[in-house]
């Protein structure tokens, strides 16, 4: 997993539903890195049903996919998302777009 090889303390969450719940029951979690393509419940209904959580305002959310059109970019980020990383990934530019958030050093 990236996160762990920067340091990064983190968790998975099978699908989106699963992850909704886990930051639901501890809104502690600084970042998600959340795929647009996730199973029962898609990254921007996430993003969506995170954001209407007070608790998890500061949460910042990074969408992570294949999706790369303008437009998609677009939605996500009117739908919540505050940043967009394009599959594939590698640790830096994990790393980077984590620095531009002042969320590792």
């Amino acid at each position: 997993m990236i996160a762990a090889d920067l340091g990064v303390e983190s968790e998975q969450a099978p699908d989106g539903k699963a992850a909704l719940d886990r930051v639901e029951r501890s809104p502690n979690f600084d970042i998600a890195l959340v795929d647009w393509d996730m199973p029962y419940m898609d990254g921007l209904e996430f993003v969506r049903r995170v954001r209407q959580y007070p608790a998890l305002a500061s949460m910042k959310l990074m969408m992570v996919t294949s999706h790369t059109s303008g437009r998609d970019v677009r939605t996500a980020l009117e739908q919540g998302a505050d940043d967009f990383l394009m599959k594939p990934l590698d640790a830096a530019m994990v790393a980077g777009k984590l620095r531009l958030m002042g969320l590792l050093e």
